[in-house]
């Protein structure tokens, strides 16, 4: 047999209302419609549901026996579909992001604790990783969607932007440019670095940067973390371009930090796979995340220490 949901919704307003014009008006469709919406019900089983005449419509035998049938099992299926809509409301369940360190130091933080306030039921979970090893986790389907650094490559991923982080400069407090209140970037030709490595998202953009002023830059050591990258320059082994959520400086070191101008930043994005849906808890989180406040400054909630005078 080969009928339709409609069909079934159709005979059961005129059963009810015994009338076409007025199961037509209680359902919003026209008469024409609702007569031919039980005609094909009739010839998709077989048997006549409805006697029709000039001044009534009454159920046959058959129509009687499936009337409240069919309604009960209507019921039946309508209060399914709301238990499934509740269900997706309620936003329940894990929630997985790969997240790119620094973002996790700085921005994560402030999602998780604002998601646990809105979704207690939902399980927040962030993998800390590496650029390249996010953006993996995301293809593979490994977690739900990731925050990471723009660009994040092929046109096979979704991006939304939801914020921009400056770079800037870091040193020793004893070191001869931490006695300027920013730094140009042309002033780093021939300056020892400390640079974050290549899997992370921010050194293609520094890469990049540093050829578009001409600087060939002095790199003295490839690491992977800020907080490597810290202990580095207090070493003396040179100083370091790092994003802004890097900060703040380690309490009790010798660091300073200083704006690099003009200024370069980073744009911060969520990104996830086109051919996949969020469930509802984790859409609710991409939401959620569009909301906290990134500004164009590129400082979270929490904000960015301004940095310190020069000379201090």
């Amino acid at each position: 047999m080969n009928y339709t949901l409609r069909q079934l919704r159709v005979f059961l307003a005129v059963a009810a209302h015994g009338s076409f014009s007025r199961a037509a008006d209680a359902i919003g469709l026209t008469q024409s419609a609702v007569s031919r919406g039980v005609a094909e019900l009739e010839e998709a089983l077989g048997l006549r549901l409805l006697d029709r005449t000039t001044r009534e419509v009454v159920l046959t035998d058959a129509g009687q026996t499936l009337a409240p049938a069919l309604e009960r099992l209507l019921g039946q299926l309508d209060d399914t579909l709301e238990e499934t809509r509740q269900l997706g409301e309620r936003y329940r369940g894990r929630v997985v992001i790969a997240s790119a360190p620094t973002i996790s130091a700085r921005l994560m933080p402030l999602c998780v604790a604002e998601c646990a306030r809105r979704y207690p039921e939902v399980r927040l979970s962030v993998r800390d990783n590496v650029q390249a090893d996010g953006l993996e986790q995301v293809r593979a389907g490994a977690v739900d969607f990731g925050v990471l650094i723009d660009p994040v490559g092929p046109e096979d991923l979704e991006t939304v932007v939801i914020g921009t982080d400056p770079f800037c400069f870091i040193c020793r407090e004893d070191d001869a440019l931490a006695r300027r209140d920013a730094v140009p970037w042309a002033a780093l030709q021939a300056v020892p670095l400390v640079l974050l490595d290549s899997a992370s998202g921010s050194r293609p953009l520094i890469d990049g940067i540093f050829a578009r002023h001409g600087v060939t830059p002095l790199v003295a050591q490839e690491l992977g973390h800020s907080a490597s990258v810290f202990g580095m320059v207090e070493a003396g082994i040179g100083a370091a371009v790092l994003p802004s959520f890097s900060l703040p400086l380690p309490a009790g070191s010798r660091l300073t930090w200083r704006p690099l101008v003009p200024r370069q930043e980073r744009r911060i994005v969520m990104v996830r796979r086109q051919d996949r849906s969020l469930s509802p808890a984790a859409a609710a989180v991409w939401d959620l995340l569009r909301t906290l406040e990134v500004g164009a400054d590129g400082k979270p909630a929490a904000g960015v220490p301004a940095p310190p005078s020069a000379g201090c």
